[in-house]
């Protein structure tokens, strides 16, 4: 049976001109895609794309079904359309508590597809310095939701995100960072003077734990209120930096290692009670769409991309 799904992802292949750039688009392997096409061009009967050297072209066939496919796919839309008009999920305001780093790294492709899915809905959101903050704005009631580290246990739902990493970023041509390996011993860089972060900042405690489970305490070359200006530092040679890797830029010049020993941090999304529709529909989109592991890190870690739907 053919898909709504497959549909989706015809079009996307067809607009974009590439399977490579569809993919991406769509937050799936590549070897997904192409899979889920043969699938779709074995359902109806012939191939539907022409796959040329540097494109991707339609054949006859594809072209017939391409205005069906959009179609199928605005109607699906519209019946989401009015199932949410009657559940009140194109009206209101959701009040969205997270830590800086998520609001930079995880959050804007979240924020993009709901905004596509709930134009009508408001985002209000709420951004603290520490997991305990966000803990205890959480507690009296500041926030529907929050996106996050869980510092302590919690009496309301809860629904697992996934597994941040941390990576080590450093300038390019760092000897630390010669050679072919995608790991870096912390003990290493114990005589360094790192790029730290404010006091107060859940980061700083994460790297002064990281550096004291590979035996030193980081001495520290600058302190830094912002997670975004950590990895530019690095970059620039003031001192490696530990940063979750969802924020780190594309295109971006500098070394990238995932250190060893491994950091990481699962994230949550949690809630005082019971979700109401609204929150429900945002933790659904978050976990579809949350960025925890971009693909321009993988690359430099050798990482394998997620095996998706």
């Amino acid at each position: 049976m053919v898909t709504l799904r497959q549909l989706e992802y015809l079009v996307a292949v067809v607009e974009h001109g590439s399977f490579t750039r569809a993919a991406e688009l769509l937050h799936v392997t590549q070897s997904a895609l192409s899979h889920q096409m043969r699938v779709l061009e074995r359902a109806v009967g012939g191939p539907l794309l022409e796959r040329l050297p540097r494109a991707v072209r339609l054949t006859p066939m594809g072209r017939e079904m391409l205005p069906f496919a959009k179609a199928a796919l605005a109607d699906a839309e519209r019946a989401v359309s009015a199932a949410r008009r009657t559940s009140g999920l194109d009206c209101g305001e959701l009040r969205l508590a997270t830590v800086y780093s998520v609001s930079l790294g995880v959050l804007p492709p979240v924020l993009r597809a709901w905004r596509r899915a709930h134009g009508e809905v408001r985002i209000r959101l709420f951004e603290h310095r520490h997991a305990d903050e966000l803990h205890a704005a959480m507690t009296e009631g500041t926030a529907d939701l929050a996106v996050g580290p869980l510092s302590r246990e919690w009496d309301g739902p809860i629904e697992t995100v996934g597994v941040e990493e941390f990576v080590v970023v450093l300038p390019i041509g760092d000897p630390a960072a010669s050679g072919d390996a995608t790991t870096v011993d912390l003990s290493t860089l114990a005589d360094r003077g790192w790029v730290h972060y404010a006091p107060g900042n859940g980061l700083a405690d994460i790297l002064d734990q990281a550096c004291a489970a590979a035996g030193f305490q980081p001495k520290t070359a600058v302190r830094t209120e912002q997670t975004a200006t950590a990895p530019a530092l690095a970059a620039a040679g003031l001192g490696p930096a530990l940063v979750p890797a969802n924020v780190v830029p594309p295109r971006f010049t500098a070394s990238v290692r995932r250190p060893d020993p491994p950091v990481r941090r699962d994230l949550v999304a949690y809630a005082r009670s019971r979700h109401d529709p609204l929150a429900a529909a945002f933790v659904t989109t978050l976990v579809r769409h949350a960025c925890v592991l971009p693909a321009h890190v993988r690359k430099h870690l050798g990482v394998a991309a997620p095996r998706r739907g």
